[in-house]
């Protein structure tokens, strides 16, 4: 997906400063162009179309906003746009922040769609029988081992109470803004919410707003989701809650992969023994499912597809517990 984006601003400073930082860091979402004087903006659109356009009020009255798909409002710390009508992006917030807007108007109107590639990603879905068994840490330390594989890897938690904060500084739009509006194409807007932490390379989502955003999804809706979080990358890792519900089941039938989470303890064993010899579900993902025997464990692999054997990490960090694992193999 590429978005053409112009930024007119006769702040030269700033104009330049966001075209850089959104030339760098987002090269593979945008592709941006400058006007800084209201005499040269009529030149530019009559020369090229433009997907989307961050414009400042004195540019308002000269532009023709029928030339750009999504004419956006650049507003200041007064948050005044006159009478312009457009939708508005605040000038001087974080980067991502202003990523975020104008992906979630382009979702909105329709811009840049098209663009997206209609591969999808490899789906792994990471889940246990019982809590404590370090899922989130297998989940994010295979996101990473995927990352280290030059793979576009994104992890995505579906946890009613989220752990990514424990792992990631969380700065951006949460993806509870996209629950929303899952009935519809929603991956310009999950692109531009979607973070990345260049230290692991692993690509990541803010966490919910509160308990009930998870709570209320249905099973079409988590569908729906992985569908839009998968397209245009490589991996998508979902970390998933502990409990065995219809939501559960249908990622678990969906994904391409699935590992199973087990620790040493017996509490551990028996949940798992339970879910292999009760549920139909096992049946149904057993051909694809490995089982992670996390922290040294050594549960038999009885019915699972291959075994993957990780050591108990030393540490109380759990940022250098999963990179730490992230050197396992996988494969």
């Amino acid at each position: 997906m590429i978005v053409k984006l112009l930024i007119a601003s006769a702040d030269t400073d700033y104009a330049e400063h966001l075209s850089v930082a959104l030339s760098e860091k987002y090269a593979e979402t945008f592709e941006v162009s400058v006007c800084s004087s209201a005499e040269r903006l009529g030149d530019m659109l009559v020369a090229a179309r433009y997907d989307a356009a961050l414009l400042e009020p004195d540019f308002f009255s000269v532009a023709d906003l029928s030339a750009i798909r999504l004419p956006l409002a650049l507003i200041g710390e007064s948050g005044t746009a006159g009478g312009s009508g457009l939708n508005k992006v605040r000038k001087y917030q974080r980067i991502s922040f202003i990523v975020g807007d104008v992906l979630e108007y382009c979702s909105q109107a329709g811009v840049g769609l098209s663009g997206f590639s209609a591969d999808a990603a490899r789906v792994t879905a990471v889940w246990s029988p019982s809590g404590g068994s370090g899922k989130t840490t297998v989940a994010l330390a295979y996101a990473a081992n995927r990352s280290m594989a030059d793979r576009q890897a994104t992890y995505l938690n579906l946890e009613s109470f989220s752990s990514t904060p424990a792992y990631f500084h969380e700065s951006g739009k949460s993806i509870s803004k996209v629950f929303e509006k899952l009935e519809s194409n929603v991956q310009v807007f999950l692109a531009g919410i979607r973070q990345h932490d260049s230290v692991s390379g692993i690509s990541y989502f803010c966490g919910p707003e509160n308990y009930d955003d998870i709570n209320a999804l249905t099973t079409n809706d988590i569908e729906n989701l992985i569908d839009a979080c998968a397209a245009g990358i490589d991996e998508l890792v979902v970390d998933l809650p502990s409990q065995c519900d219809e939501r559960v089941q249908k990622v678990l039938e969906i994904a391409d992969a699935v590992m199973i989470v087990c620790d040493p303890s017996s509490t551990s064993a028996v949940k798992l023994a339970q879910f292999m010899n009760q549920h139909s579900v096992f049946g149904r993902i057993q051909p694809k499912t490995t089982l992670i025997n996390n922290k040294g464990a050594q549960a038999p692999a009885t019915g699972m597809s291959k075994t993957v054997h990780l050591p108990n990490v030393q540490s109380t960090d759990p940022v250098t517990i999963f990179k730490t694992l992230s050197g396992a193999d996988f494969n």
